[in-house]
């Protein structure tokens, strides 16, 4: 422990602790504009700059490293000055349309101009006239707004170790994009939006399809039938004033009802229907040796990721397509047929915490309905702002239930939204499919945390399975490749692996409300592990309506029917040419990776 002055006050932190987490500590507020809690301090942009006597110059305090003894003033008259010639600096070349931006309200800019009590600008106005970036399926690119601070580069690069955006250029003419001139739909981009996450303005966003939902919903001949995400429920309050992990799931249902929607089902009941096929797969794998070992699917970033980078390792991936996608598919069939629906009248809409929904929901093999599955895929934050527009109180509505035949759901379902919750509610039916025997508890410990790769053991029947889960790209390379290494030798590492692309898993989602820390991710996974605990029905096997669709319709898990409406295929990507695939499962990689000596 040191003791160092905070404005003539002592404070005690940990050695190594930055004068800027000392000034936090101690209740002093320094601003700052690249900055973030979850990524390396980078010391970009200067507005955290302080004065610390005995040093000459101004130092910047998130790069600055607290010493014992030291005397930091953080506001005197020259600093304020400086911070908010700073600010005027950045905003002179930043388009003046706040009341347009869809980051109006949340922008970090803003906030900071408001804080430091910004009126005019001393320097000349000017605009860089750049094209906004439209080509991704997923995500909006306008470097007209970007400040420069590097978080959507760290974190693409380091912490997704994805290699899709780059700095491009020098001092004024400095620019985030793809490299060779791509745009982001060209690139190796996988869509999980977490560097619009990030972005403190509104340099990157989601694409809205806001207008195409509520065409669809103005639409009288048109039936429209709309589904929420496990994540959704426990993140939407947030956006009406809610604490983090606030469980808003019968308020949804309301909601969307207001908004117009016709038939509001639940996502959880296809995770459930996710577990019987995807456990039933595993349970094949572990009857007849492999191969080993399976890897979930339901992660629709992890999966363009395994297409561009792993793709000797597609046969390893479950061929499941995702709780999304299998709802979808049923609504256009079983669903349309049981309530006499005519199909092409039927438009399928999703609420989901992920940008890269989106992009699953128009890949190939996304139509075994005969049509597209899924229409139309709204992030949490889209269907927050419709519910807006639309003038609802959403924290004022009374609970109601969804609409039955394809939403009952169990707690295994709800923990999907959290990172190693799919490992979980697939074991806890495996098991018990397996051996015919109770689980006495259904709360894995060894396969819940927050670390990025976690492993263990689970004995079934005497059988030892070997478990791993992974979150964030990142730490899903570490794993993948100790994966690979051992398939040369012949070895079997794992029998079970969970990916989700984004860390904290669905809960941490690029479309998920913002502020999105990793604290606020732990807050949303623990509404999901209550809802759990206190459901009725904890495993997936068990869910009534889940049986009786397979007992009307589909036959049995992995039937010819079920393989034909909720499996699909994975192949290998090209990154500079991702929207199509390319060469059949198996071949082996031909491009390297992004990023040198990350993929051996």
């Amino acid at each position: 422990m040191i003791t160092l002055l905070m404005n003539d006050k002592p404070i005690t932190v940990e050695d190594g602790t930055s004068v800027l987490n000392a000034a936090k500590r101690a209740g002093v507020d320094i601003p700052t504009l690249c900055q973030h809690q979850d990524l390396e301090p980078r010391g970009s942009c200067g507005m955290c700059m302080v004065d610390i006597e005995g040093q000459a110059g101004y130092k910047r305090a998130c790069v600055t490293e607290a010493r014992d003894g030291m005397h930091v003033l953080t506001n005197t008259a020259a600093l304020r000055t400086m911070r908010r010639r700073l600010l005027e600096l950045v905003l002179a070349t930043h388009p003046e349309d706040c009341l347009a931006c869809i980051k109006h309200g949340k922008c970090e800019l803003q906030n900071l101009a408001e804080k430091l009590e910004v009126r005019e600008l001393r320097y000349e106005k000017t605009t860089r006239g750049l094209p906004v970036d439209r080509s991704s399926m997923s995500i909006v690119r306008d470097m007209n707004k970007c400040i420069g601070c590097g978080r959507c580069v760290e974190v693409c690069n380091d912490v997704q170790s994805v290699g899709s955006i780059f700095f491009h250029g020098r001092g004024s003419e400095t620019v985030v994009a793809p490299a060779d001139e791509f745009e982001m739909g060209s690139s190796p981009c996988v869509n999980c939006g977490q560097c619009v996450v990030y972005c403190p303005v509104g340099a990157l966003y989601e694409r809205e399809d806001i207008d195409a939902a509520w065409s669809a919903i103005d639409d009288p001949a048109q039936t429209v039938v709309a589904q929420m995400a496990p994540a959704v429920r426990v993140a939407l309050g947030e956006e009406f004033g809610l604490e983090p992990g606030s469980l808003v799931t019968g308020k949804v249902y309301a909601a969307l009802r207001e908004l117009g929607v016709d038939v509001v089902l639940d996502t959880n009941f296809s995770a459930d229907l996710t577990i019987m096929e995807e456990g039933t797969e595993f349970l094949e794998r572990l009857e007849h040796g492999g191969p080993f070992p399976l890897i979930t699917s339901c992660s629709p970033g992890w999966i363009k990721f395994a297409e561009t980078y792993y793709d000797d390792l597609l046969d390893n991936v479950s061929s499941c397509k995702s709780p999304q996608q299998m709802l979808g598919a049923v609504i256009k069939s079983y669903y349309a047929d049981e309530k006499g629906i005519d199909q092409s009248h039927v438009t399928s809409l999703s609420v989901m915490p992920c940008t890269a929904k989106k992009f699953e929901a128009a890949r190939p093999g996304m139509a075994s309905s005969g049509r597209q599955d899924v229409d139309i895929v709204l992030t949490t934050r889209e269907v927050a702002r419709m519910m807006r527009q639309a003038g609802i109180n959403f924290d004022e509505l009374s609970e109601t239930e969804p609409d039955e035949l394809l939403s009952a759901y169990s707690g295994a379902a709800t923990i999907f939204g959290s990172t190693g919750g799919v490992m979980e509610a697939a074991l806890r039916s495996a098991y018990e499919l397996k051996t015919g025997e109770r689980l006495e508890h259904v709360e894995l410990a060894p396969v819940r945390g927050t670390e990025g790769v976690r492993e263990a053991t689970i004995d079934v029947a005497g059988t030892p399975i070997r478990v791993a889960v992974a979150h964030g790209l990142e730490n899903a390379r570490t794993i993948l490749n100790e994966v690979r290494a051992a398939k040369r030798r012949g070895e079997t590492p794992y029998h079970f692996i969970e990916i989700m692309a984004c860390a904290g898993g669905c809960v941490g989602g690029g479309g998920q409300p913002l502020e999105n820390s990793i604290e606020r991710r732990r807050q949303r996974a623990a509404g999901l592990y209550a809802e759990d605990s206190s459901a009725p029905i904890r495993r997936s096997h068990e869910n009534p309506e889940v049986l009786a669709l397979y007992e009307h319709f589909l036959g049995e898990p992995g039937s010819a029917r079920a393989h034909a409406l909720l499996h699909t295929e994975y192949r290998r990507r090209n990154p500079y040419a991702p929207q199509a695939f390319e060469a059949p499962r198996g071949r082996a990689p031909t491009v390297g990776p992004p990023r040198a000596g990350a993929n051996p």
